[in-house]
């Protein structure tokens, strides 16, 4: 009776093998094809990425000035407080440091709400260049019969042959398709 337990197993196990062969042998005949994409330079060097940085630096340019304006109001308080302090009586002075108080808190205010603006931004351009980007990869990765496409720095790759880098081809349709002119210089 144990032999035929044994002959019964092995029938199955034999019939597993047989049920298998064709399984393996397709995902043998259809390779993976990978590429990787350098997507911090198509960022960088297309028009749309180019003109996504010169917007966020004018906006940086204009926090900047109103923070200036701001850290000149308190340098003319303090000297003001301090040139005076002898001259002004307790309660001029006092309403002085409330002044200087109450700016110095809006600088702060302000500072941070700059740099969640600036955050948010920054996010919005991204957005609005992965949905302007995302077609194209999609269309070289069907033209290129790529199984899988891995963004080369920030997928943990460790590793990736030039060869299958298509960065190039993608900043290349990319900077076609949109047809924003590059940026004055």
């Amino acid at each position: 009776m144990n032999e035929e337990v044994y002959m019964y197993k092995r029938f199955i196990l034999s019939l597993a093998l047989l049920m298998a062969i064709p399984c393996i042998l397709t995902a043998q005949q259809m390779p993976t094809k990978m590429a990787v994409i350098d997507v911090d330079r198509v960022v960088l060097e297309s028009s749309a990425g180019k003109e996504a940085f010169q917007n966020l630096q004018e906006m940086g340019r204009k926090k900047a000035e109103e923070a200036k304006k701001y850290e000149t109001d308190l340098s003319n308080l303090e000297k003001m407080m301090s040139d005076q302090k002898y001259v002004l009586s307790e309660e001029k002075l006092a309403e002085l440091r409330k002044q200087y108080e109450d700016k110095n808190i809006s600088y702060k205010r302000f500072k941070d709400d700059t740099q969640r603006e600036m955050e948010n931004a920054r996010s919005e351009e991204l957005k609005k260049l992965e949905k302007k980007i995302m077609p194209i990869i999609e269309e070289v990765g069907r033209e290129g019969n790529y199984s899988l496409i891995f963004n080369k720095f920030n997928s943990g790759l460790v590793y990736a042959s030039e060869a299958v880098d298509i960065t190039e081809d993608v900043l290349r349709r990319f900077n076609t398709q949109i047809n924003i002119p590059p940026p004055a210089k």
